[in-house]
């Protein structure tokens, strides 16, 4: 095996949860040499300091920020792959293992044709987990209030509706059919079902609102959300979400890289004279197309101008989703272009709108 020297040396670490395999290669040779690691920073950092490398190639995961900070920390290189790219795909590989990952990592990256991946720093890395964290807790808050509603309906009595139905005094007014599970009657089991779910239902909803309040914070705190939510149907979880993804919107350069990066532009099929879109391709973060999709709705009846492109778009009531996904994609771009230059909303103001036919989304 080739001495390795530290000018030359690339280190390609194949991530795992429990356990890493690192891929130690030279600049301009095939050599190569491989190590399984445990994956903590005190193994990660004895790697580091026995290979002195003048690169460190990882892919993008969850564990990726972290290495890069102690990467960055240590004043050394961190690239990280972008592993849906292209480039990263290999559909007639017979074999595909840690090892294999970490050596493609060193070869794209000799071959210049590594895809990279920006890397937020973690402050903001950190506010996307929040969003992403109060977004899993709206999904258990609804399910426990959907479980609400299904034992109620079971027993022939009415559905809680409306957000009245959820505060303190909707919720004592569930309560009275509800009863400790230990004393119900063998017929009468659903009460005690029902006094259980009223338990979890209220820490879920104290959490929720912790959340809320904490995002509120950094809202009113950052410059670029408050310019944001000038724009009629837009509000402080949406604008806060595509801050945070679109972190330093220069690094784009035309509103068809943004609307890529958000994964609302349809697969294109091309073949010869065959040239065909389909459905799109839902690549990028999935918190900030959903709620992009949710404040499109909800801009419909507030705004003009997405009235005005959903109109144009609907062709009638055959095509309402795929207008609405459009008009997602058109306020993605429109928002990038208001963080980048730093504007307000400049187009119609809002309005008392015309019965709509679309009903806004959560």
């Amino acid at each position: 095996m080739t001495t390795l020297t530290a000018a030359e040396t690339i280190l390609a670490i194949d991530l795992g949860k429990y356990k890493s395999t690192a891929c130690t290669g030279e600049r301009d040779t095939a050599a190569a040499r491989f190590e399984t690691i445990t994956t903590n920073r005190g193994e990660l950092l004895r790697l580091l300091e026995r290979t002195q490398p003048v690169v460190v190639l990882i892919e993008a995961c969850a564990l990726a920020g972290w290495i890069h900070d102690l990467c960055t920390e240590l004043g050394l290189r961190c690239l990280v792959a972008n592993t849906a790219a292209e480039a990263w795909k290999f559909k007639h590989t017979k074999r595909t293992t840690d090892k294999d990952d970490a050596r493609r990592l060193v070869e794209l990256y000799r071959l210049g044709q590594l895809p990279e991946v920006g890397m937020p720093p973690k402050q903001t890395r950190e506010w996307r987990g929040l969003i992403a964290h109060r977004q899993h807790l709206v999904g258990l808050r609804v399910r426990v209030q959907n479980r609400i509603r299904a034992i109620l309906v079971g027993q022939g009595l009415p559905a809680p509706r409306a957000a009245k139905a959820w505060s303190e005094l909707g919720l004592q007014g569930i309560g009275q059919f509800a009863k400790d599970l230990a004393s119900c009657a063998a017929a009468e089991l659903w009460r005690g079902q029902l006094q259980q779910t009223l338990v979890l239902f209220r820490p879920y909803r104290d959490l929720f609102d912790q959340a809320e309040k904490r995002l509120d914070q950094l809202a009113d705190a950052d410059a670029g959300v408050q310019i944001l939510v000038s724009t009629p149907g837009v509000g402080p979880r949406t604008a806060e979400a595509v801050v945070a993804y679109l972190h330093q919107p220069e690094r784009f350069g035309t509103g068809k890289q943004v609307s890529a990066y958000g994964g609302l532009v349809p697969r294109q099929f091309q073949s010869g004279e065959v040239d065909r879109r389909g459905r799109i391709t839902k690549r990028g973060p999935a918190i900030l197309r959903k709620l992009l999709v949710q404040a499109a709705w909800a801009m419909l009846r507030y705004n003009p101008w997405a009235r005005a492109v959903y109109a144009r778009l609907s062709r009638g009531k055959a095509r309402k989703k795929q207008a609405v996904v459009a008009l997602a994609r058109k306020l993605l771009v429109r928002l990038w272009a208001m963080l980048r230059d730093q504007r307000p909303w400049r187009g119609p103001a809002a309005d008392s709108p015309p019965q709509p036919e679309a009903r806004a989304a959560g």
